[in-house]
């Protein structure tokens, strides 16, 4: 009875279909979050008659053929990299990335991780850090006595200093970009690493040719559509449901022959 094996995948599939809309409604209010979806492909299919199969010796073939598919399994859980919404904090040290591109972050490890979560804080010294306290890269140090901090779409980061009327200029942000972010390895903390499959990173100036702007006093916020993401949970469980449906039904037929005399 192949029909329990192949529900029994179907059910195993719209579990993992659940899981992941579930990860992305936990994550509404998460700063830069990115909605995942997830992917599905069929497996192997047992041929009980093959297609082109001569079917007689005057060379006619089986049109068709006879073929039992064996279920389904995840191929993929992809992330959306669709801009956010900005909103507006008014705290001088939240960033919003307007555009494609990634903060990037000197994580304990020595590795560099990059980010989208730009409510950014000082660290002891000066330097700005994320909220686990990791330092933004390259760093930058806003002095002590600093009465205000300026930041412009270009990532050039403004001090007003007392007894001075000019700003001056600290340190650059910079952002960097992959040709395949959705390959990004995503380590928790709204931190990605690198991998073979999003490529190599490239870095360069907020504002120039590829790469998003910075916009202070603001915040990216998660791209997950409520509305959507409720109506996939309803989609999967009735899917759910209908292969469970199917278990039952196999069951009872299995029930049925078990009862001939």
């Amino acid at each position: 009875m192949r029909a329990l094996s192949i529900a029994a995948t179907g059910m195993l599939a719209q579990q993992t279909n659940v899981e992941v809309i579930s990860n992305n409604i936990a994550n509404i209010n998460t700063t830069g979050f990115k909605r995942q979806r997830a992917e599905f492909q069929d497996l192997l299919y047992q041929d009980l008659l093959r297609p082109g199969t001569q079917s007689s010796d005057t060379g006619t073939v089986v049109p068709s053929g006879i073929q039992i598919g064996l279920g389904v399994k995840p191929a993929a859980v992809y992330r959306i990299e669709e801009q956010g919404n900005i909103l507006i904090t008014d705290n001088p040290l939240d960033l919003a990335i307007n555009g494609h591109g990634f903060l990037q972050v000197e994580l304990p490890s020595g590795e560099t991780g990059y980010t989208r979560a730009g409510a950014l804080g000082r660290s002891p010294d000066g330097d700005l850090v994320t909220a686990n306290g990791y330092v933004i890269q390259p760093g930058i140090t806003i002095p002590d006595d600093a009465l205000t901090i300026d930041i412009n779409g270009s990532g050039e980061v403004f001090v007003n200093l007392s007894g001075q009327t000019a700003p001056q200029n600290v340190g650059q942000i910079q952002l960097a970009t992959f040709p395949n972010p959705a390959g990004l390895h995503a380590i928790g903390d709204s931190l990605f690493l690198e991998t073979a499959a999003s490529g190599v990173a490239v870095v360069g100036t907020p504002g120039s040719a590829g790469f998003g702007e910075i916009q202070q006093g603001a915040l990216e916020t998660s791209n997950v559509n409520v509305v959507a993401e409720i109506t996939n949970m309803i989609t999967a469980q009735r899917a759910y449901e209908m292969n469970s449906r199917v278990i039952q039904a196999a069951d009872e037929m299995l029930a049925s022959i078990a009862q001939l005399r």
